[in-house]
């Protein structure tokens, strides 16, 4: 398995999925814990958008790449901090990406909050998965701590 692996949204589900979820949170509706990620562009300078679900464990928060590798990503990385929206409220926060070794729990807590919608993208591994197999799968899956920019 490479980290260079991503799985990229078809037209249908963009669509169908990642719009309407990011217009709702615009709007202050959010999807199971859905709100709209901002990132600069590492290019462009842009800021660019996509529906996210922040995960809240033990006190800390973290975004999660399901499709692995994807701009959002790519552009996380260089910035090192974007925008978590939901209606009016912009919750601007620094990042930090997660090694490897640091993944599995959050992994799990993230496929048991999420599975239902997510699990086609993890190879087979749910939330009752060992940390073995988690960290089969680590590589494949970016993860960032995120805390509240001052």
């Amino acid at each position: 398995m490479t980290a260079d692996h991503y799985i990229e949204p078809g037209r249908i589900e963009r669509r169908m999925m990642h719009r309407p979820v990011a217009w709702l949170a615009r709007r202050g509706i959010s999807v199971a814990g859905s709100r709209e990620l901002a990132v600069r562009g590492r290019s462009s300078g842009r800021w660019r958008k996509v529906p996210v679900n922040p995960l809240r464990l033990g006190g800390r928060e973290y975004l999660v790449s399901v499709r692995g590798e994807g701009q959002w990503v790519r552009n996380l990385r260089v910035s090192g901090g974007g925008i978590l929206r939901l209606g009016r409220t912009l919750r601007r926060f620094d990042a930090w990406e997660l090694e490897d070794a640091s993944k599995p729990e959050i992994l799990r807590a993230y496929l048991r909050k999420w599975g239902w919608e997510v699990s086609s993208w993890f190879q087979g591994t749910g939330p009752d998965a060992t940390d073995d197999e988690l960290l089969r799968i680590a590589p494949l899956h970016p993860v960032f701590r995120i805390t509240a920019r001052r």
